[in-house]
């Protein structure tokens, strides 16, 4: 992909190199093509988007582990829950009327 070099210590005004698989690359140029903006800008925007997107998980799973440590909430068991689930499904359907 043209525009990102891969950069010595001041990588960040020398760019980037990112290789994608051919079909990606493909989808890429045609995603350019179609909006008239450059493949360059196309990446930079998804990768903004996705770097907002893991530090705003990361945050809240931060948030969460701070509640279960702090005692503000309780952690569940998971097979608990489940089978507490499957007993509800379980009664649902058996309590159903007819159609």
């Amino acid at each position: 992909m043209t525009g990102f070099d891969s950069g010595g210590q001041d990588s960040y005004t020398d760019g980037m190199e990112v290789h994608f698989k051919p079909d990606t690359e493909t989808r890429l140029h045609e995603l350019a093509s179609t909006s008239g903006r450059q493949t360059d800008d196309l990446v930079e925007d998804a990768m903004a988007g996705y770097l907002a997107e893991v530090a705003e998980v990361r945050q809240m799973l931060d948030g969460r582990y701070d509640d279960i440590k702090s005692g503000r909430v309780k952690p569940i068991d998971g097979e608990e829950f489940f089978e507490s689930l499957r007993r509800r499904e379980e009664d649902l359907l058996n309590h159903r009327t007819p159609q």
